[in-house]
């Protein structure tokens, strides 16, 4: 007769349920993984399939039961680790997608927007075409299987236990924030230049002819030169969004160093 102890199950069930708790927190705020076009079934099989792959290399797991007080602290601090992991990256694309919303507002194109799902809101048609071609660069470089890669290595540099992310830590995260603009900004830049030059003479024109009408003439042009300057910078982001994946993957390494 098979006897199982109270003690037993208990490092049974911490070594499932640490490790899921971290997979699934990581899935939920992850880009590409975490699109909410993925049924959640889909992501609930994904992450106990990779909490049994997982689970029989896991450094020792503390001796705590998982339904006590500070069992139940590990288990809050393995989902913010998740989170803040995937945030990391999600803040990446976040970046490019701001980019495309500043295009379309000085394009002229502020109205063309659509209820998008995953964002659970309106968003702009340019933001969503900059956020499609970062998830096929993202896709492209496999960066679905890096995010899983690091997820699996976090498991040894900041191992399951009482130590979660550091005050320092979630400082670093939310200056990482930051590049939410300075990169949107960056990246729209090119056709930003454009666009004010086009404005400008715009301006000059309308001074030169009061009787020319500014909106019949000024909306066709800037939606032309805005679609022009994007087909000519689009072929220099493979480079720039390779670069920004590589600090994104690197923020959130950086967040699980003890």
């Amino acid at each position: 007769m098979l006897n199982i102890t109270t003690a037993e199950l208990n490092t049974w069930l911490a070594t499932l349920l640490w490790p899921l708790t971290r997979i699934l927190g990581l899935l939920a705020s992850a880009p590409v993984l975490g699109n909410n076009a993925i049924p959640v079934q889909v992501k609930l099989g994904l992450a106990v399939l990779l909490t049994i792959l997982v689970a029989p290399s896991l450094p020792p797991l503390p001796r705590i039961d998982p339904g006590s007080g500070i069992g139940l602290v590990i288990l809050l601090q393995q989902v913010v680790i998740g989170l803040a992991m995937g945030f990391a990256m999600r803040i990446v694309f976040t970046a490019v997608e701001m980019a495309g919303e500043i295009i379309g507002l000085q394009m002229g194109l502020g109205f063309a927007t659509f209820f998008d799902p995953q964002h659970s809101g309106q968003v702009q048609l340019i933001g969503r075409f900059f956020g499609l071609i970062t998830t096929l660069a993202f896709l492209s470089i496999d960066g679905h299987l890096q995010i899983v890669a690091l997820l699996v290595r976090s498991f040894s540099i900041l191992p399951i236990g009482l130590e979660g992310v550091t005050a320092l830590s979630f400082a670093t995260l939310t200056n990482w924030g930051i590049e939410i603009f300075t990169l949107g900004l960056r990246l729209a830049l090119p056709v930003l230049t454009a666009l004010l030059i086009t404005n400008l003479a715009l301006g000059i024109l309308t001074r030169a002819a009061p009787q020319l009408n500014i909106f019949a003439v000024g909306f066709p042009l800037t939606l032309g030169i805005g679609l022009v300057m994007m087909s000519l910078t689009l072929p220099y982001f493979a480079p720039v969004l390779r670069q920004i994946f590589l600090d994104g993957f690197s923020m959130a390494h950086t967040l699980i160093e003890p």
